[in-house]
């Protein structure tokens, strides 16, 4: 074999070499192309997949605060505007049946003390009387303040019964704990996720258009026109939830769960605080309840770690059955078409 030969030969090994590389690497780069195109995929869909923040509401939205003196020196003194049905019948009950009666009984108290200064007066009656019984008056002292009593029973015990209805078995369940010196907000319907819940600082407070040693810097958001059970348990001390405009207010005891039915009308802010001397910063732990409609409040759920909304489970589980069922099906149908020969 000469030379030239030797190098055809060589040439040709050469050249089958580099092609079986070839066809060796071929496979692998339509992979990795193959690889590359979902994640360019997903990198452009990426922006239309994140979870836009949610929206709190601003300081047009607040409802339930006190209202400051120099604003309006009556409405400083009395109750705040309410916004459950108890708080409505409450207040219709103070306006309505407690003030007329304490009114008249302290005007006519008045009257009666007037005219007996007046009318038995040492010169107006040299000689005392020495009467010591009247039936009639004995009588009418007695029964009046009985039917007085009565009148003012009826409706306490009826605000008293509305007050500690229970929850119905659908209500979503909240519990708010009382720490030294803030509180803590529990969903124990949607994941359990706990929102902690400090007051801001006054200028933070300011700057938000918000109340100072009111505001917070996470609100317990609640849904509006439905039933919550509301728990409330003190993890230190005893502590105690209170929401004036909500006419709510239920003590926070260690080692304790007490609960009571909350419905709030409208959507807004409504602002409470500690109830219950509890330590140093008793009076810096305040209550910022955001009310929102059902479907809001279940967007923010979503956007709370480990927050879970009960119709996207239920809806999840429905689409699992589904896939289930189809699975069922399909492997069914296979068994059916290869029975069928045998038959």
């Amino acid at each position: 074999m000469n030379l030239g030969a030797i190098a055809r030969k060589t040439y040709q090994n050469l050249a089958i070499l580099l092609a079986a590389i070839g066809l060796l690497a071929a496979p692998q780069v339509a992979l990795a192309q193959d690889e590359v195109a979902p994640v360019e995929a997903t990198e452009s869909l990426a922006p239309e997949a994140i979870t836009p923040a949610f929206e709190y509401y601003g300081p047009d939205m607040i409802k339930g605060q006190p209202t400051p003196f120099e604003e309006d020196a009556l409405a400083s003194m009395t109750f705040q505007e309410q916004f459950t049905a108890n708080g409505d019948y409450a207040l219709w009950m103070h306006d309505a049946i407690l003030m007329p009666i304490i009114v008249v009984i302290s005007f006519f108290v008045l009257f009666l003390l007037l005219w007996v200064v007046a009318r038995y007066r040492k010169k107006a009656n040299p000689v005392a009387s020495k009467t010591s019984h009247n039936t009639l008056i004995e009588v009418v002292w007695t029964v009046i303040p009985v039917i007085i009593l009565v009148v003012i029973a009826v409706p306490s015990i009826s605000l008293l019964a509305k007050q500690y209805e229970t929850p119905p078995a659908d209500a979503i369940t909240i519990k708010a704990n009382g720490y030294q010196w803030y509180w803590g907000y529990e969903y124990l319907d949607n994941g359990g996720f706990e929102v902690i819940s400090n007051m801001k600082d006054e200028s933070a407070s300011l700057d938000a258009g918000e109340p100072f040693q009111l505001a917070v810097d996470n609100r317990m958001v609640v849904p509006v026109g439905v039933p919550i059970r509301l728990q409330t348990f003190g993890k230190d001390v005893i502590h105690a939830f209170g929401i004036p405009s909500l006419w709510f207010k239920l003590d926070a005891v260690p080692g304790r769960i007490n609960e009571k039915m909350l419905v709030i009308d409208e959507p807004g802010i409504y602002y409470g605080q500690c109830m219950e001397l509890c330590g140093a910063r008793h009076g810096y732990m305040p209550i910022a309840i955001e009310a929102r409609p059902v479907e809001e409040f279940e967007e923010w759920v979503r956007t709370q770690p480990g927050g879970t909304v009960a119709s996207d489970v239920v809806a999840e589980a429905e689409v699992v059955e589904d896939a289930e069922a189809e699975v069922a099906e399909d492997v069914a149908e296979e068994l059916v078409e290869d029975a069928a020969p045998a038959v």
